[in-house]
């Protein structure tokens, strides 16, 4: 009777242990999702013409389907994982002896190894596809806390193994049991659904090639493939028996066999792959040879993931702004939403070696300053504002890569505009009703410093006062006097009304430096001010033209109009602008010789102690762009004797205008209006018949 006591004790609860894993289908969890497999995918922000300039994802994943995985790539995954995969229904009984023998000698190890302690441990290997999917995707919560000290549940069983065992030890074993229970359900429901054991079978094996982390954030063989050795898994062939190899023996442990120069284990690992699979008949021994023979080459990894980082943390703000209700960032990190960008990769890399050439020409002339000067540069298509390209600083700074998570001295850096701000002044003058031939006076002249500052004389670059000048000649040279003198006739309030609607959101100050640029504004905005004024339209730079969702559905669409705001002061400024470039004591005529044809409107700028050099430029119109550049150290010390706006900032402006336009890239260049280009040829034949006297209505006083 004693003997069958203690046979039933063991009997029982392992028959019902068999039937739970088994038969038991209670508690099963929901299949949908997993039918669906409705993974995190990976996200992407493409350009204009659809190239993609970034990958964004909290899991890098691509799913596949079956028939995409190469047959040398499945068989190198059955031969490392699960030779047997095709026949058993779940669980391969006959691997189970070794991974109980094997489970109970490293246990029993690992206890005399730590004092006499026991814990389990379960072995590497032994598991099923089937099972080792089923615990990543159903039981992943229950594989990362068996540890803890807290029991998974409360029943007799569970209780009696956690006072055996220990809780921890206790909670691996059902986990594990679990774990086969589910195999063999997922098995059986499958081949239901799918009316056959090899459907059943195709649709777990892509399941799981597309759901195995694999290392550096790669889930899926896929997404490994390209990530470690740069080829695309569809392009597999039976010569390639080592490679597929070496990436079905990461899926062991990524932390020992992911693929790394001059790494024995790797390589150990896919020899052993390889010799399974000439002893499963899929390979012969002269391909394993040949392949157990190559080195590892693995792609360079580089931590740039964009060469547009500037512009990607552009879309992610907008995003931020515009999603509301119909999405968010998130989605676009789980690739449930695609961006398409008003960028167009060809431009963004014109602007980018134009800024490091330009940058290169300034530390020929001062070699300490290698790697330290720094520059941004703006982009904009001239009749919506939309963003071609955005520049935030130069690719490697301080010797280290700038290209993925750099500051964006574009949108970011409030820097003072310098003589860039000038054609507001002039703008805010003309609509007072001065003309580009009324007479202004280059003369000496005291100003306020502000409360509590003291008095300061303003000077010219040149040091010289021309006296009598008129306004075309000031606005093209760049008189700092007689900018000083329109600001206080029509008043700073009128100019700073303006620049607002020109498009400057930065504050500004009232004091009267301002009208030389005193006030610190972004580079986007002062671009977006000389877009306005070639396109005579006001509209707000953006970056994201469209959003849609995984179907296709567009979420939303930028405006695609701006508003126009066309007067005569307007064709005023145009015109001087246009004359900065034509006049020869413009400060960019150098833009008017036979070596830049292209006719542009523009103008220089140069900060106090030559901090900063800028120059903002447009072609004409609507059909036309506008290119910001600025170039200053951040720390901002001076650029130097000599570094002005024409000399250090025009040079990258020229050299993006020439190439883009020659490669076609945003159309013809458009031509100004031939009352603006025969207005500056009257003025250099000496053909006007008569010279305007400006008078401010409100002060009484003249300009000259």
């Amino acid at each position: 009777m004693v003997a069958l006591a203690l046979l039933a004790a063991v009997v029982l609860p392992a028959a019902g242990l068999v039937y739970h894993i088994r038969f038991d289908e209670r508690d099963l969890p929901d299949i949908q999702p997993f039918l669906r497999f409705e993974l995190p995918e990976i996200g992407q922000v493409i350009d204009i013409h659809g190239t993609v300039l970034i990958t964004l994802a909290v899991e890098y994943r691509q799913s596949v389907a079956y028939h995409q995985v190469p047959a040398i790539v499945r068989q190198a995954i059955l031969s490392a994982e699960d030779k047997n995969f095709f026949s058993h229904s779940g669980v391969d009984y006959t691997t189970l002896p070794r991974v109980a023998w094997k489970t109970a000698s490293r246990s029993v190890s690992a206890g005399w190894g730590s004092g006499g302690s026991f814990k389990l441990r379960l072995p590497q290997g032994g598991s099923t596809i089937t099972q080792q999917l089923v615990r990543g995707y159903f039981l992943g919560d229950r594989s990362r806390g068996e540890d803890n000290v807290v029991q998974f549940h409360r029943g007799i069983l569970s209780t009696l193994l956690s006072t055996t065992l220990g809780v921890p030890n206790a909670n691996k074993l059902l986990r594990k049991m679990e774990e086969l229970r589910l195999a063999l359900w997922l098995e059986r429901d499958l081949t239901r659904r799918y009316g056959s054991k090899q459907r059943a079978k195709e649709e777990i094996f892509r399941r799981y090639a597309s759901y195995i982390y694999l290392g550096n954030g790669r889930y899926g063989f896929a997404a490994a493939s390209e990530y470690y050795f740069g080829r695309a898994l569809s392009s597999y062939t039976h010569a390639d028996a080592g490679l597929a190899a070496l990436l079905a023996g990461i899926s062991k442990s990524p932390r020992d066999y992911a693929p790394v120069d001059g790494a024995a284990s790797p390589i150990r690992r896919r020899n052993e792959i390889l010799t399974l699979m000439v002893g499963n008949g899929w390979i012969s021994s002269d391909r394993a040879q040949k392949s157990q023979a190559e080195p590892i080459r693995i792609v360079p990894i580089s931590p740039i993931k964009t060469l547009a980082p500037a512009a990607i943390a552009m879309v992610v703000d907008e995003l931020d702004q515009h999603g509301a209700e119909e999405f968010a960032l998130a989605d676009l990190f789980q690739g449930r939403i695609a961006v398409q960008s008003t960028v167009d990769a060809r431009v963004q890399a014109i602007a980018q070696d134009a800024l490091e050439a330009g940058l290169a020409l300034y530390e020929r002339r001062h070699p300490g300053a290698t790697g330290t000067i720094q520059g941004a540069v703006v982009v904009l298509r001239n009749s919506n504002a939309a963003i071609l390209a955005v520049v935030g600083g130069r690719a490697i700074y301080q010797g280290r890569s700038a290209r993925y998570t750099d500051f964006n001295r574009a949108t970011d850096a409030l820097r003072q505009p310098g003589s860039a701000w000038k054609p507001l002044v002039y703008l805010a003058a003309f609509r007072q009703g001065m003309r580009l031939e009324s007479t202004v006076l280059d003369a000496p002249i005291t100003v306020s410093g502000g409360v509590g500052g003291e008095s300061k004389s303003i000077s010219n670059y040149d040091g010289r006062f021309k006296g009598s000048i008129s306004a075309r000649q000031a606005l093209a040279e760049s008189r700092n006097a007689v900018a000083i003198r329109l600001a206080q006739d029509v008043g700073m309030g009128r100019v700073i009304a303006i620049a607002q609607t020109m498009g400057i959101q930065s504050p500004v100050n009232q004091y009267i430096s301002t009208a030389l640029g005193a006030s610190e504004v972004r580079l986007v905005e002062l671009a977006n001010v000389y877009r306005a004024m070639a396109s005579e339209s006001r509209a707000q730079p953006h970056i994201v033209r469209q959003v849609t969702d995984a179907t296709g559905m567009v979420l939303y669409t930028a405006a695609g109009s701006a508003q126009s705001f066309q007067s005569e002061a307007m064709r005023q400024v145009q015109e001087g602008l246009r004359g900065v470039i034509r006049l020869p004591g413009g400060t960019a005529h150098g833009l008017s010789g036979g070596s830049f044809p292209i006719p542009v409107m523009g103008k220089t700028g140069t900060t106090s102690a030559n901090r900063d050099a800028l120059f903002v430029g447009s072609t004409y119109g609507p059909a036309g762009i506008t290119v910001a550049v600025r170039i200053g150290f951040d720390d901002n010390r001076s650029l130097g004797s000599g570094e002005t706006g024409g000399r250090t900032a025009l040079p990258v402006f020229k050299d993006l205008m020439l190439r883009v336009y020659a490669a076609r890239l945003v159309g013809d260049v458009p031509k100004f209006p031939w009352e603006i280009e025969d207005g500056i040829d009257g003025y250099l034949t000496g053909r006007m018949s008569a010279v305007q006297v400006y008078a401010d209505t409100a002060g009484g006083r003249t300009g000259g």
